[in-house]
């Protein structure tokens, strides 16, 4: 019997009920700043300090926040998951740190993590839970004004790509949950998991710019809809065995 393989990719959307906004909706972060001053490295080359700015306040703002019962619905998902016998892989756009605090093991953030920070010079990365700024030096190379947060602006390639694409070739299980399908490469994920003949999900509060390339929607809040999901497709994935 095929191992029951599955791959979720999570997007904005499940953290928003944990007070943390989203992105790309009308009232998301990009339409009160401007991504190209602060989420490019153009900007950052600009105006290092105004980048710093934003990305302390989000800091801030996360150490304040919570995992929410999507975020625990889905560490328990994959415990269930892989003591079944399965593969599991959490695929995260997002830059926050809810999912490890619900006990998500088995994880890639493939747009960073602003609890690090990373050296433009070396490339070291250190835990990073205070502020940043132009006058502190990286401990590993010396170098100082090159510290900045580890995520991936604009422009830049996503981490783990490779691991990802290898797991969508094979899955059997795929859903997306909270991400509008309108980002690249993430966007393309769903129609890599249909062509490895994967059923596919997406959960979101309403259809994404992808939605043609799944199999199954389920709408409404994350913390509403993924406990209920991660129930049915346990008990779908491993019935009989």
């Amino acid at each position: 019997m095929t191992t029951p393989r599955l791959l979720i990719l999570t997007g904005a959307g499940i953290s928003a009920e944990s007070g943390l906004g989203t992105f790309r909706d009308t009232d998301g972060i990009w339409s009160k700043f401007d991504w190209q001053k602060l989420a490019s490295p153009e900007g950052f080359a600009e105006d290092p300090v105004a980048v710093h700015a934003f990305y302390n306040a989000r800091r801030a703002g996360l150490l304040d926040a919570a995992p929410n019962a999507a975020h625990t619905a889905l560490a328990l998902l994959e415990a269930a998951w892989v003591r079944s016998g399965g593969e599991f892989l959490l695929v995260t756009q997002n830059i926050d740190d809810l999912h490890e605090r619900a006990g998500s093991e088995r994880l890639i953030h493939m747009h960073g993590e602003l609890l690090r920070s990373r050296c433009g010079a070396c490339g070291d990365l250190k835990p990073c839970r205070s502020d940043l700024s132009i006058a502190m030096s990286c401990s590993a190379c010396g170098r100082d004004g090159r510290l900045r947060p580890h995520v991936v602006w604009f422009g830049e390639m996503p981490l783990g790509m490779d691991e990802i694409f290898e797991r969508l070739s094979s899955v059997t299980h795929f859903a997306a949950i909270g991400t509008s399908g309108s980002v690249w490469p993430a966007a393309g994920f769903a129609a890599e998991a249909a062509r490895a003949g994967a059923a596919t999900w997406e959960l979101s509060m309403e259809a994404g710019e992808s939605g043609h390339d799944f199999h199954h929607a389920v709408y409404g809040p994350a913390t509403q809809t993924v406990p209920d999901w991660c129930d049915r497709i346990i008990a779908q994935a491993f019935s009989g065995r």
